[in-house]
């Protein structure tokens, strides 16, 4: 059974995927616990409801960012994690804590990786004339949403799409891949040979989602 700790900084909408999947489809795993580095993050109060333990890091009251990832490690290892999940969790994280969870630190990123890293992925694509835009989820490593891909899934872009729109459609297809990226880790089927993430036995790491849902 593998401990898994969530980290949310708002409403934790792909926390609340992960739980109810781990919880449906019995996972080998529990959710150890949800940390939120602002307390008043919305998925904290889901998390409760849910039995599961919560706790908060406020990053405010730290002067430097390594102080606040000290800390922060020292409250996820208290729950004694085998995964650290990233979702929506609005922290640029030092080398040090990174390299602390090596290899089961996940994260989800709103866009086809490596394009558009950052903010403001959406108004990015559509500046950038894409017609197809996406998510991706990716071991976290010291270069900001460049690690290792696990799962990607992807939208068509219309020419009616602005940037609320795209979130919103992309989201659906979020509480897709993150639970399937997990639920893999959890049953360790993901194998990390440098860039390249596989999963045995295969199934697509792929998804898109047209107007009669999701696909592989």
């Amino acid at each position: 059974m593998k401990n898994i700790v969530i980290l949310i900084s708002g409403r934790g909408s792909n926390m609340e995927a992960i739980v109810r999947a781990c919880a449906s489809e019995r996972w080998p795993a529990r959710i150890a616990a949800v940390v939120s580095n602002r307390p008043d993050a919305a998925g904290l109060a889901f998390a409760q409801a849910q039995g599961i333990e919560t706790a908060v890091v406020e990053h405010g009251g730290f002067a430097e960012r390594e102080a606040f990832d000290t800390a922060l490690a020292d409250v996820v290892d208290s729950f004694s994690p085998d995964l650290v999940v990233l979702a929506g969790f609005m922290r640029v994280l030092t080398s040090g804590f990174v390299g602390r969870y090596a290899g089961r630190m996940l994260n989800i990123h709103p866009s086809l990786l490596p394009s558009f890293p950052g903010l403001r992925t959406h108004e990015r694509a559509l500046e950038a004339g894409v017609t197809l835009h996406g998510a991706t989820v990716h071991f976290v490593t010291p270069e900001l949403d460049h690690g290792p891909i696990v799962v990607q899934g992807a939208i068509s872009v219309s020419a009616a799409d602005d940037a609320g729109t795209l979130a919103k459609r992309l989201l659906e297809v979020e509480h897709v891949i993150y639970p399937r990226a997990v639920r893999w880790f959890v049953e360790d089927r993901l194998t990390l040979a440098g860039l390249r993430v596989a999963v045995t036995p295969a199934e697509p790491q792929w998804f898109f989602s047209d107007t009669q849902g999701i696909a592989a």
